[in-house]
C-alpha cells in the first residue's frame, strides 16, 4: 500500500523520514553560517572599531565554512556551493587589494551571474540545467526521480523545463543587477543585509512560480483533447 512516502532501498526506513532531518540541517546551516552568523560577526567587529573591509572578510569565513561542512556531511561537493566559494574568493581578493567594501560586496553577484548564464546557455543543450538540478535533488534512483526522468520523453514536459530554466536565468540576472545597485547606492551595513537576504527572496519567489507553472502545465497536459470540427 502506498502511504505517500518512498521506501528506503534497503526496505527499512521511509525516504520522507530521512529527508526531514536533512532539510532541518540545511535550514540551520543557512541561518547560522549564511545569514545570522555573518551579520552578527560584521556588527560586532565593526562596533569594535575594525575597518569595514576587514570585518567583511572575516565574516565571509562563516559562509565558506558552512559550504565546506555541508560538502563533508553530504560527502560530495555542491556545484552552487563551489560557485559561492569562488565568489567569496574573488570578493576577498578585491577587498584586500583595493580596500573597498563595495567591491568586496560585489562578490555575491558573481555566483548569481554564473548560475544565470549557465541556465540560459543550458537551454541549447540536450537537458536544461534546472531539470538536471531537479533530478539531482529528487535523487535519480527514487520513485519521484524515476518519474521525472521518465517524463522527459514527452515534448510538453521538455518545453516546460526549458521555460522554467529561462525564467530562473533571467530571474537571477535581475537579482544580480539589483544587488549591484544596492551595493553602489547604500551603506555597507545595508548592502550586506540585502546581499544576504535578496538571493533567498528570489529563490523562494522563483520556486513558488515554478511549482505553480508546473501544476498549470500538468493540468493542461491532462485535459482531454477537444475534438476538431
Amino acid at each position: 500500500m502506498d502511504n505517500g512516502a518512498e521506501a528506503d532501498p534497503a526496505g527499512s526506513e521511509p525516504a520522507g523520514s530521512r529527508q526531514l532531518p536533512r532539510r532541518l540541517r540545511q535550514i540551520a546551516m543557512i541561518v547560522v553560517f549564511d545569514l545570522g552568523g555573518p551579520l552578527l560577526a560584521y556588527g560586532l567587529l565593526s562596533s569594535a572599531g575594525m575597518s569595514a573591509v576587514s570585518a567583511l572578510v572575516i565574516s565571509g569565513i562563516l559562509p565558506a565554512l558552512g559550504i565546506l561542512i555541508g560538502a563533508l556531511v553530504d560527502r560530495r561537493p555542491d556545484v552552487i556551493g563551489v560557485m559561492v566559494l569562488g565568489g567569496i574568493a574573488v570578493g576577498t581578493i578585491l577587498g584586500l587589494t583595493t580596500h573597498s567594501a563595495r567591491l568586496f560586496l560585489l562578490e555575491g553577484s558573481v555566483p548569481s551571474i554564473v548560475f544565470a548564464l549557465a541556465c540560459l546557455f543550458s537551454v541549447r543543450l540536450r537537458q536544461p540545467l534546472i531539470y538536471r538540478l531537479a533530478l539531482e535533488l529528487l535523487g535519480p534512483d527514487t520513485r519521484k526521480g524515476r518519474d521525472v526522468g521518465g517524463a522527459w520523453r514527452y515534448p510538453g514536459f521538455r518545453r516546460a523545463f526549458r521555460v522554467i530554466t529561462v525564467a530562473w536565468g533571467i530571474g537571477y540576472l535581475i537579482e544580480a543587477g539589483l544587488r549591484m545597485a544596492i551595493v553602489a547606492t547604500t551603506s555597507t551595513g545595508i548592502a550586506l543585509v540585502c546581499s544576504k537576504t535578496v538571493p533567498y527572496v528570489f529563490a523562494v519567489t522563483l520556486s513558488a512560480w515554478t511549482l505553480g507553472y508546473g501544476e498549470h502545465e500538468k493540468r493542461k497536459a491532462e485535459r482531454p483533447a477537444q475534438p476538431s470540427g
